[in-house]
């Protein structure tokens, strides 16, 4: 199996009924950036893609028979983000929210650092820009809701328990 497959092998469980929390959010939203600053501050391109696939047997406790999300795999395919509520909106005033189940892949070793805390500490910065926002679900990864304060493409930094991953989210405008 290629190494596209086993991140399509790392998906989450979706929760049917879960209800969703996160942690106060922290915006920055610095002066313009310079051309030069903005090329060596913020990623370009969006590598978001959406699966509505099966999800992988290690993520779909909590589901019977053919467990199928819409989800977005974490580039190293060590988290899933299933998601409620598609496409993710930014100012929606009716329906539902931007609900995102996290599941992380079981860990292959115990964690590097027991220490570590279990947060799921997220830190989004929209593309070609230096906005970044930082969001927190606390107990690691599980239900959350994940607002950002524009449209666009997010490129999300992930990490929980002494692990890490990164991916892209599109949010549309309501």
């Amino acid at each position: 199996m290629g190494s596209w497959g086993r991140l399509l092998l790392a998906s989450v469980v979706v929760l049917a009924g879960c209800t969703a929390t996160g942690a106060p959010a922290t915006e920055t939203t610095p002066a313009p950036a310079t051309p030069a600053t903005r090329a060596a501050s913020a990623p370009t391109g969006c590598a978001a893609r959406v699966e509505e696939g099966r999800l992988p047997d290690w993520a779909d406790a909590g589901f019977s028979g053919d467990a199928r999300a819409p989800h977005v795999f974490g580039a190293k395919g060590e988290i899933v983000a299933v998601l409620f509520g598609q496409p993710l909106t930014v100012g929606r005033t009716e329906g539902p929210t931007n609900k995102i189940l996290w599941v992380s892949r079981p860990a292959a070793t115990p964690s590097p650092d027991p220490s570590a805390s279990t947060t799921l500490v997220i830190t989004a910065t929209l593309d070609g820009t230096t906005t970044r926002v930082t969001r927190e679900v606390a107990g690691g990864p599980g239900p959350s809701i994940v607002d950002v304060p524009r449209a666009g493409c997010w490129h999300l930094e992930l990490r929980w328990s002494g692990r890490t991953d990164t991916m892209d989210l599109v949010y549309v405008a309501a």
